[in-house]
């Protein structure tokens, strides 16, 4: 074929036929022939052998030298041995059972449903066969050969029938109908190698090029048996496969591929290439007329029309073979690999660049394109499945020359807007993989020391003080640390060259008339396609970008703003430093940056719209056309239905998916074929990305938006327009970056997060795994020398537990270097920073906060958790800088906006509240809460001492329970003390975090709730409402739950069941100590009647009390029986805990009280007609009589030494004896009263009140407790307008 631009235009340009330029006739016949010698060996001819050449006659001469070697055309469509087509693809149309994903090329596959199978379209019946299969998801698969006649189904696939079998890495076994272990667990990103051998009847497999032994012999021969390639995943599982279509990445001599290479165009690449490379190093020297050889390395095109023209002429041949990702792979890549090869900088290799300035001049530009497509796939697939060697000599080979690649200009933009995100999953280049066998990754090498923590405290947690480490620990320790930093300068250097490769794509000074947008634009619009993709087809897994890449772009693009931002303020000084960025809020209510249908803080958006219009035009100088809201309007009426149709599981058939999305195998290519066993869905490759919304004012489309819609220019402020009042108009930085680094935000949100909690599994690995080991030990230094196959045992048992610990702690090692290092924790807490910032900016706008996306919210709170719990031990939170500001400036945003009326989603508020009760567990946040402003602590608290009706109390009670944990009457454990005692050695017990109360937010309660008599009457009437129903229930779960225990055939009692039961536990005792709390410091709401509703609210508390105590003291009841069935999941539930609570409150209204106080408290607790002393008894484990019991499972605070103080004890003997007297007056002085005299609404009170005006009477804890929600009468409905004192008469 020849180029356009190739002998077309050049040839007319050099129309001369003697000489080409300055050179004769003479010196180019000698130069093409130097180039293009007539024998297929290098070295020149004998002159007088060789016919002269020149461009008139080079076609030619070209052409047969291409031809004397090729192959004779095989007449046979089918090669010996193999059935089937000559491209071997999968069979998406007949061979497959389930619901299966296969991506364009019909390569690679995604489970979709419990156990798919797919067979290849060819099959083998004589010879020795390989295929390869590139593992993409490490999870159930069975790869391997099957004839036919096997029949899968949804629980058999290969391996599970007479004639299939099949090498499962997941569970590191063979299969064929029975099973037995075979060969080594694989991972994401190894390749396995499936051989047959129909000459010996045997199978074999081999992983990443290392033989796992004959797995199968004497399999089943002869007439009319044929295999074909097989595979059962299961759900969302994903492989691709290598049947020859690209060249085997481990070749076994004597195996063939089952589709054959193309060896005749391989020829022929491999020649125009040794044409090329000659010609880079070959030189015409015009004065001296002779041809000299030179370096290719420095070689470049400087416009000489002969090398020009000879160049066109090996492009015209060239060109349609760079098209075929074989050559591409095969020949190309190999070529450019080399010129890498002797090490530098990217930009000390020029050629690179040359030879891609020529693809661009003499290649047709769908051939450019399609060779650039193929060439970043077979990188992309080189860099994904290479293995990993000490150096990372591999990844960082293939990183080098993509680096290159994007370094050309043309080449890079092409990519970024055709392939990099459309086609490829370019963020592979960003991701290292994790090694799953640490030995073939060379870590034993690197890491030859391996340490574990080995001191444990009484709860089992690693105790660090290094102080108590004994020499040879810490020679252990320093020497693993050793190793460890070894790793991280090898890691850094892949890492580097992933952050150059980024900052090509981020470069925004390259724009130009030929080539278009600067690259960072085209990344931009790129880049938010893909996060839209990832935010609106969660759990669709050809779409979604797995979490493990998502952690290393992140820290990449993270790396990457930082420094083209810190650039940017270098030349532009007046901007802020990428220490202090924020995104500012106008970017969430202008329109400029899509947010695709993520929920906002105030709801969905075309609501905000409509109720914040003015203040949008008031504040940010936005107005929002009334067509839009229109229009927006009737979009809200659709959304569900639509929702359905594009949201709809892509298991529906004829409407798969919105997308032909990601597909996770390792062809990289869009999944654009849905199969079902029912019917195939065959979707169009140019599909658009969803159905067309509806147009919308506010919404840019993404891919036309330009650098001036972003930028913004003299008379437009792009991202930034409508700055709000507040926001000050000092610049920020590019504005590009601001969306990116939004996007970023966004990124952290949908999948980082989530990666980060499940990569910090290994540490807790580790911890078990040494806790265990120690115990062993401890076991072999006790063990006697006598039972010696107990000391065997235990031997063997300590051996297997240190190699796996050797195991994990090497490959915590890469882990803690890759996604924990101290690098990476600064990304993450520059992140939490960043929301702190975006979010105190944004609240400063008052109203148009609602338009904030919840992610915001949600990044700032998992981003602290994530360095509270998954950096640390390894790296110290304490030492980041700025920490206790931002701990401060956090706690600030948690009690602002836990209760902020402009938050309307309920799981965000959740978070909120989650967050802030977390928040106050431990020391250090709690003080950052301390440390806000006063005004702020006190509407914190207001917000927290508000009704529990109608709102999420359980979250709030727990808040104040946690500023009052180590005050309360023995409440100062971390281990429920009963567990304790029950179970010593246990060392998994529920754990709580040692208290840390807080006085001043305490104090800040007791301020509002003595000042406010309304709010505290109405928050301890909730708070009595609670707990009178959560022990409601959970005396009702404790009855259901006896029931079904002595039920005759001892039907096992439902796990939610017992879990509802402990939860309603639980609840009643943070109720309890609420309680306790509030009559500590506040003891005048319930002593002090001159307030209203005093005397109510101690009555109420007096009855609950009683109840709980006659509930759980009783000898032989309900709470003893289910107690003492020791069930697992009510571990929690025992007597201390809620009988401890309330004692405590007993205590603070009978002991520590004022003279007056402890009268009235008294009074009405021997009034309340459920009183019994004995309850008071049972608490010191006395009978009725006043002796104490011997029995040892008796509960007595007597035995709970450690968790109650002597003063404690004291005090709970002076209340004893203090009611055991008063009761005894009060049954002595105690008249018989009348029938008529008793309150007719309870029976239990003598009537003390009358109502006017109907005069009507019943005692006043009846009567004020109807009042609280009722306004009319008990008998006539009249409305009551007061109540006054009423007298029995006859009484003083």
């Amino acid at each position: 074929m020849s180029s356009k631009e190739g002998t077309g235009v050049l040839k007319s340009e050099t129309d001369e036929p003697k000489a080409t330029g300055s050179v004769n006739e003479k010196l180019l016949c000698h130069y093409l022939h130097r180039i293009f010698p007539e024998s297929s060996k290098p070295g020149p001819a004998s002159a007088a052998h060789r016919k002269p050449l020149s461009f008139e006659n080079l076609g030619d001469h070209l052409e047969k030298l291409l031809t004397e070697d090729d192959l004779p055309e095989d007449g046979q469509d089918q090669v010996e041995g193999c059935l089937g087509p000559k491209t071997v693809v999968l069979d998406h149309s007949s061979g497959f059972e389930g619901l299966l994903f296969v991506d364009d090329d019909l390569l690679g596959v995604i489970g979709h449903s419990n156990f798919s199978s797919i067979r290849a379209t060819t099959c083998v019946y004589k010879g020795k066969w390989v295929y390869e299969v590139l593992i993409s998801s490490q999870g159930l698969m069975q790869i391997g050969w099957c004839t036919i006649n096997c029949r899968f189904n949804q629980e058999e696939g290969v391996g599970d029938t007479p004639d299939s079998y099949a090498y499962d890495g997941n569970r590191v076994r063979k299969w064929n109908v029975s099973t037995t272990n075979y060969g080594k667990s694989w991972a994401a990103g190894d390749i396995v190698s499936c051989l047959i051998d129909l000459d010996e009847g045997t199978i074999t497999f081999c992983l990443n090029g290392q033989s796992l032994g004959v797995a199968f012999s004497n399999i089943k021969m002869g007439p009319s048996i044929a295999y074909f390639p097989a595979i059962s995943l299961s759900f969302k599982e994903s492989v691709a496969f290598n049947f020859g279509s690209r060249p085997l990445r481990y070749p076994v001599e004597g195996y063939r591929p089952l589709q054959s290479p193309p060896t005749s165009d391989l020829i022929k690449a491999n020649r125009l290439l040794g044409y090329i490379k000659t010609l880079l190093s070959t030189t015409i020297d015009t004065e001296e007329e002779k041809v000299v050889e030179s370096s290719s390395a420095s070689w470049q095109l400087h416009g000489d029309s002969t090398v020009l023209m000879t160049l066109a002429h090996i492009f015209n041949h060239f060109s349609p073979l760079m098209c075929k990702v074989y050559l591409v792979e095969d020949v190309l890549m190999k070529f450019l690999l080399s010129i890498l090869e002797g090490g530098g900088s990217v930009e000390e290799h020029p050629l690179i660049q040359e030879l891609l300035d020529l693809f661009w001049l003499l290649m047709e530009d769908y051939e450019v394109n399609e060779c650039l497509k193929q060439l970043m796939m077979s990188l992309l697939r080189a860099y994904r499945f290479s293995p990993i060697i000490p150096d990372l000599g591999f990844q960082i080979h293939y990183l080098r020359l993509t680096a290159a690649i994007l370094s050309h200009e043309k080449s890079r933009k092409y990519l970024l807007s055709n392939v990099l995100f459309d086609v490829l999953r370019s963020v592979v280049f960003f991701y290292i993989k994790t090694p799953l066998r640490v030995n073939e990754a060379g870590l034993d090498e690197l890491i030859p020391t391996t340490w574990w923590p080995t001191r444990f405290d009484k709860e089992g947690k690693d105790e660090r003080d290094t102080r108590e480490e004994t020499s040879e620990e810490r020679l252990k320790r320093r020497a693993y640390e050793r190793g460890c930093h070894r790793l991280k300068k090898r890691i850094e250097v892949v890492e580097e060259l992933q952050v150059q490769i980024l900052r090509l794509m981020l470069n925004n000074k390259d724009k130009g008339t030929e080539t278009g947008e600067a690259s960072r634009y085209i990344f931009l619009n790129k880049f938010r396609k893909f996060l839209q993709e990832n935010a609106s087809n969660r759990g669709n897994p050809t779409v979604l970008c797995p979490p493990e890449y998502m952690v290393c772009f992140l820290h990449r693009l993270i790396t990457a703003i930082r420094s083209y931002w810190d650039e940017g303020r270098e030349k532009c000084p007046g901007t802020i430093s990428s220490e202090d960025a924020y995104v500012p809020p106008q970017l969430f209510y202008n329109g400029k940056v899509d947010y695709f249908d993520l929920q906002r803080l105030g709801g969905l958006l075309s609501h905000l719209k409509k109720t914040l219009k003015d203040d949008l035009a008031t504040k940010a100088n936005i107005i929002i056309d009334p067509a839009e809201i229109q229009a927006t309007s009737m979009d809200d009426l659709d959304e569900d239905e639509e929702s359905g149709a594009t949201q709809r599981p892509s298991g529906a058939i004829g409407g798969a998916m919105a997308r032909p999305g990601w597909l996770s195998s390792p062809t990289l290519g869009r999944a654009n074929r849905f199969l079902s066993t029912a019917t195939v869905s065959l979707m169009s490759p140019g599909r658009p990305l969803a159905p067309p919304e509806k147009v919308k004012v506010r919404t840019l489309v993404v891919d036309q938006r330009t650098e001036e819609d972003i930028e913004g220019s003299h008379s437009n402020d792009g991202l930034l327009l409508g700055r709000p009042l507040e926001e000050t108009d000092q610049p920020i930085a590019e504005k590009s970056l601001l969306e990116i680094l939004d996007g970023v935000v966004m990124m952290y949100n949908l999948s980082v997060h989530q990666q980060l909690s499940k990569m910090v599994v290994i540490s807790d690995d580790i911890h078990e795994y040494a806790v265990a080991l120690k115990d062993i030990e401890d076991k072999i230094a006790q063990c006697s020398s006598k039972k010696a196959e107990i000391l065997e045992e235990l031997q063997k048992s300590q051996r297997v537990f240190a190699e796996k610990l050797n195991h994990l702690s090497r490959r915590l090692a890469w882990i803690n270097v890759t996604i924990f290092s101290k690098e990476k924790m600064l990304d993450v807490y520059w992140l939490l920073r960043v929301c702190i910032r975006t979010i105190e900016h944004a609240d400063n706008t008052g109203s148009l906060f609602a338009f904030m996306p919840e992610f915001y919210l949600n990044v700032a709170m998992n981003s602290y958790s994530a360095l509270k719990n998954y950096f640390s031990p390894s790296n110290c939170m304490e030492e980041l800088p700025e920490y206790e500001e931002t701990l401060t400036q956090l706690a600030a945003i948690l009690s602002k906006h836990f209760a902020d009326p402009r938050i309307v989603g309920t799981d965000i508020k959740d978070s909120l509240m989650q967050a802030l009760a977390s928040y106050v567990c431990y020391p250090q946040s709690l003080r950052a809460v301390e440390r806000i402003p006063e005004d702020q602590r006190m509407a914190m608290m207001r917000n927290l001492l508000a009704p529990y009706e109608q709102r999420p109390w359980a979250q709030t009670n727990w808040i104040l329970v946690r500023l009052w944990r180590g005050c309360g009457f023995g409440y100062r454990y971390t281990r429920l003390p009963h567990l304790l005692k029950t179970k010593p050695e246990d060392a998994n017990l529920p754990s709580l975090q040692k208290p840390c109360p807080s006085l001043r937010l305490q104090k800040h309660m007791a301020d509002l709730l003595s000042r406010d008599k309304d709010m505290a009457a109405s928050f301890l009437n909730s708070v009595l409402n609670q707990l009178n129903w959560a022990f409601s229930e959970f005396i009702g779960m404790l009855q259901e739950i006896q029931q079904a225990a002595e039920r005759p055939e001892r039907n096992f009692v439902d796990t939610r069941q017992l879990k509802v039961c402990a939860t309603c536990f639980d609840l009643s005792v943070s109720l309890l100590r609420v309680l306790e709390m509030t009559v500590t410091l506040v003891p005048q709401i319930f002593l002090d009647w001159s307030r209203p509703s005093a005397e109510l609210l101690l009555r109420r508390l007096a009855q609950l009390l009683n109840q709980v105590l006659n509930r759980v003291t009783a000898e032989r009841n309900l709470f003893d029986r289910v107690v003492n069935l020791r069930l697992p999941g009510l571990e929690s539930v025992d007597h201390y805990p809620i009988l401890v609570a309330v004692t405590g409150i007993l205590v603070c209204i009978l002991v520590d009280s004022d003279k007056q106080g402890i009268s009235r408290a008294t009074a009405v607790l021997l009034s309340d007609p459920c009183f019994q002393l004995r309850s008071i008894q049972y608490l010191l484990g006395e009978g009725e009589s006043g002796a104490t019991s011997t029995d040892s499972k008796h509960f007595s605070l007597h035995t709970y030494t450690d968790y109650i103080s002597a003063e404690e004890k004291q005090k709970v003997e002076q209340m004893l004896a203090f009611l055991t007297e008063e009761s005894k007056q009060a049954a002595a002085s105690t008249a018989p009263t009348s029938e008529e005299d008793l309150c007719p609404i309870c029976y239990a009170h003598s009537i003390s009140a009358i109502f006017k005006p109907c005069s009507h009477k019943s005692c006043k804890a009846c009567i004020n407790q109807h009042l609280m929600n009722n306004k009319d009468c008990f008998f006539c409905k009249a409305t009551i307008t007061g109540v006054d004192d009423y007298t029995i008469p006859g009484l003083s």
